[in-house]
């Protein structure tokens, strides 16, 4: 994808579940956050675990800040917080993907975006995405801390 120099914003965020979700809501809300991403040009991650939200939100400046005050409104999030912000030349994450412990669902491995929270990397050759995302993930992490 071809851009102008930081003509892309990214967000990090973390937030808290306001009440419990269940992995049915949350294959629930993975399927309207893709659809609703892909629609607004927005990538990124979420991952959900123990109650907290941590989401990698990227892409056109206007379509980042129109998620986030989407994601402030949302009555099943409390105490929402920008962690970091910066403008980008490229995107970090080619597409858009979550991950959560799905305990309750027989084969989560066919719901598209959906990551096994790393959980399967050392014992599932096939995971790909999740070894592709994990890399992705540690650069980003990597690029910031130095």
């Amino acid at each position: 994808m071809s851009v102008q120099s930081g003509s892309l914003s990214s967000v990090v965020y973390s937030s808290t579940e306001a009440l419990p979700f269940s992995d049915e809501d949350l294959v629930a809300l993975l399927g309207v956050s893709r659809r609703n991403n892909e629609r607004n040009s927005l990538t990124g991650m979420l991952l959900y675990r123990e109650g907290r939200f941590l989401q990698v939100l990227e892409g056109p400046p206007e379509a980042v800040e129109s998620r986030l005050a989407i994601i402030r409104s949302d009555d099943r999030h409390q105490s929402m917080r920008i962690m970091f912000e910066e403008k980008l030349d490229e995107r970090q994450f080619a597409g858009w993907a979550m991950g959560f412990p799905a305990d309750s669902i027989d084969d989560p491995s066919g719901i598209p975006g959906y990551l096994s929270t790393f959980d399967n990397l050392a014992s599932d050759p096939d995971s790909t995405i999740t070894l592709r995302i994990t890399k992705e993930l540690i650069k980003w992490f990597e690029d910031r801390s130095s």
